[in-house]
């Protein structure tokens, strides 16, 4: 449901940046994009223990604190499941604009929304891209509340996600020194969503972008996408391209988790990311986000087990609420962790 009037009326004020000397900088490397690529991890073997799960973990460490983004191979999602998902996506995208009206909606309070451009008036130009917003935890919706069109699939591909998004928070507990359930007794899971991404094709793609350069503001991200590309990390000044892997997910680190996070005191990171348009699509990715409950008494902040008189704290405490209303007010690709450095 992209709007292409509002795309013509917003094309001049997409490209903030320059564009040349963008182009030039990355070519005066000489370096080219080979040696950018986010690591990819196997996880077969981390229930075995011992040396194996050691080197997972080690291997996380790494990239967490390099790049804020890695992929994962063998993570116990078939490939089936995966497919199944992109497909229900496409199929409730590509739905009757009278039958997804239904569900459109701006209430930051519905379960289940239907939106183009979830920060239409927060940024200066629209994005080549419409979302479907589903709650999944603590709160789900009613199962008849998620569209016919990728019911089922959302309920059992939620299923598995959650399963390793627990996985992943003890790994990542480890990869920072702690026990492996610190991170789960954080509540860092405790309330997760899904965006179920469309990005149509684009007659000129390099008039507008498929989502603005941000950095997610929530714990930590799980990513499927299709085979089409255009997902891109910031990485020493320069856009990485992520190469889709067949079989693979996406991890990313949110600015609620560390450097651009507050619990590692900035020893992880949360890297900027963006998405390209494409004059190839639909391209089709589902994010799966996993926060902190907005309790009023909950405060989340560098972890005291990390801090010593070398590494003192670099944030202040904050709630997740106060974050998200500072996130949301700048508008995407702003982050908001300036506001909480001591």
């Amino acid at each position: 449901m992209v709007d292409t009037q509002l795309y013509q009326n917003s094309v001049q004020d997409v490209l903030d940046y320059d564009r040349e000397k963008e182009l030039k900088a990355f070519d005066d490397t000489k370096a080219g994009l080979t040696h950018l690529q986010i690591p990819v991890i196997d996880l077969k073997d981390i229930h075995e223990g011992g040396f194996l799960r050691k080197q997972v973990v080690e291997e996380i460490q790494r990239a967490s604190e390099t790049w804020g983004f890695f992929q994962i191979v063998n993570h116990g999602i078939s490939e089936d499941v995966m497919d199944h998902m992109i497909k229900g996506v496409r199929r409730f995208h590509e739905q009757p604009t009278e039958v997804k009206k239904e569900y459109y909606s701006r209430d930051i309070t519905k379960k289940v929304k239907f939106v183009s451009n979830s920060h239409l008036y927060q940024v200066k130009a629209a994005n080549w891209r419409d979302s479907l917003f589903c709650a999944i935890a603590p709160d789900a919706p009613n199962p008849e509340e998620f569209p016919a069109a990728c019911r089922d699939i959302i309920i059992s591909y939620s299923d598995h996600v959650k399963r390793l998004g627990l996985t992943l928070l003890e790994l990542l507990s480890e990869a920072l020194g702690l026990k492996p359930n610190h991170l789960i007794e954080m509540e860092c899971a405790a309330v997760q969503h899904i965006g179920s991404h469309y990005y149509p094709a684009c007659p000129e793609p390099n008039r507008t972008m498929g989502t603005s350069a941000h950095t997610d503001p929530d714990f930590f991200t799980i990513l499927l996408q299709d085979q089409i590309g255009g997902l891109q990390i910031l990485y020493q000044n320069q856009w990485a391209d992520i190469t889709p892997v067949t079989g693979a997910l996406v991890v990313n680190l949110g600015d609620l988790f560390q450097a651009s996070t507050l619990i590692s005191n900035d020893r992880f990171k949360s890297v900027t990311h963006r998405v390209l348009a494409n004059r190839e699509g639909p391209r089709i990715s589902v994010a799966y986000f996993f926060n902190a409950h907005d309790q009023v008494n909950r405060f989340y902040g560098p972890i005291k087990e990390l801090l010593s008189d070398d590494n003192p704290p670099l944030y202040r405490e904050t709630q997740v609420t106060e974050y998200k209303v500072q996130y949301a007010s700048k508008g995407l690709g702003n982050s908001a962790l300036a506001n909480f450095r001591l």
